[in-house]
């Protein structure tokens, strides 16, 4: 009879724990945008201002991995790498890139890297990651964009080097006016018409003529016929530049354009859809949120017509663009014109546990937008 009472306890254990065993096997099986998202090891996910690689059938998804708060050691700091079949459920990497434990170099522990975007290289069969780069103790002032390689998509990615690009070269879309214009910085009241048309006619491209121009928030973007462009923040986040790359990715050609000049964007995101360029970007509020931009272009390199906000939500959160800074525009494999906005929902005083903002991009008289859903999954592309 004990023995019957024992079996009977144990099926009834069973039985209510089984659903609780089907759920961890299942994982995550919904978006559900600004909560923690945990990995396959129950983690939040480590990867913020970050981009995906399709790869062989798995998303690889790079991004800035931050110290966790109270978190002193420094050389734990780098990018992140995860990897997922679905889109839902992420498994843990490891650092692709970290900082190097050596003071010689510029990507010692202390330095920042932040945005992080890969591409694969098919000529080289390299893969090749790109990021914004200030050095350690100067806070944003050295603006530069540092390059890695790697063999294998996980990385390790061997750190190269860090530059501001296009040295000594003027861009392909500035007129002789602008070259040579006598506009003087000190002369000028800052924030005032005068300033403002001379940033956008400028004066600080031909400043940092010689030296290269500054590169701060960036991404990657591979054209139809398979040019990379280098798109970032530069001439004190006033103007976008897209740079062309080499064929191996790893330097820049020296051709470069300026778009939206002084019209001060960062957070760009890049993607081609029914036949038109289109970008995601923000103002330049710091870790607070502002209203998101889009616009749009015929060419990759211009020109580019703003559109306005993309957020379709309550005026407060378009003010915010639902709490999120844009980083990257996924492509989902297997559907037509199937887009994700990925953002993030910064928190400044601990940036390890900002949140990830994911929402299906949807399509409203030919153009993006974007609308919150606390939870949605990929039947809402059909």
């Amino acid at each position: 009879m004990i023995t019957n009472i024992f079996k009977t306890i144990l099926t009834i254990v069973f039985i209510f724990t089984l659903p609780a065993i089907n759920c961890q096997e299942k994982g995550n099986i919904l978006f559900k945008p600004g909560e923690p998202w945990p990995d396959t090891e129950g983690n939040h996910i480590n990867a913020h201002g970050g981009g995906i690689l399709f790869h062989n059938g798995t998303y690889y998804w790079f991004g800035e991995s931050r110290l966790p708060g109270g978190e002193k050691d420094r050389t734990r700091y780098g990018v992140g790498c995860y990897s997922s079949k679905d889109l839902l459920n992420w498994k843990n990497e490891g650092l692709a890139l970290r900082v190097i434990n050596d003071t010689a170099s510029l990507l010692q522990p202390g330095s920042v890297i932040e945005r992080p975007k890969v591409l694969y290289n098919k000529k080289t069969g390299k893969f090749v990651m790109w990021f914004h780069h200030e050095l350690k103790g100067q806070g944003y002032r050295a603006a530069l964009t540092g390059v890695a390689v790697s063999d294998h998509i996980t990385g390790p990615f061997k750190y190269l080097r860090s530059l501001r690009p296009n040295a000594g070269v003027w861009p392909v879309n500035i007129t002789d006016y602008q070259k040579n214009a006598a506009a003087n910085e000190s002369d000028l009241k800052r924030n005032s018409d005068e300033f403002r048309k001379a940033v956008k006619d400028g004066l600080n491209l031909r400043r940092d003529f010689e030296g290269g121009q500054m590169a701060r928030d960036m991404t990657l973007f591979t054209d139809r016929n398979g040019t990379a462009y280098h798109i970032h923040s530069s001439e004190e986040n006033q103007t976008l530049h897209f740079s062309e790359l080499t064929d191996d990715y790893l330097d820049f050609t020296g051709k470069y354009y300026r778009v939206l000049p002084g019209e001060s964007n960062e957070a760009p995101a890049i993607f081609l859809a029914r036949g038109k360029y289109f970008m995601f970007s923000s103002g330049t509020t710091g870790w607070k949120p502002n209203p998101g931009r889009l616009s749009v272009a015929k060419k990759v390199t211009g020109e580019w017509i703003p559109l306005g906000n993309p957020c379709r939500g309550t005026d407060e959160e378009n003010k915010i663009t639902f709490g999120s800074q844009s980083t990257f525009i996924l492509p989902v494999q297997g559907k037509k014109n199937a887009f994700i906005y990925m953002g993030d929902r910064w928190v400044p005083s601990d940036l390890a546990s900002s949140t990830h903002i994911w929402l299906p991009v949807e399509w409203e008289k030919g153009n993006p937008v974007i609308r919150w859903y606390p939870e949605w999954d990929l039947n809402k592309f059909k």
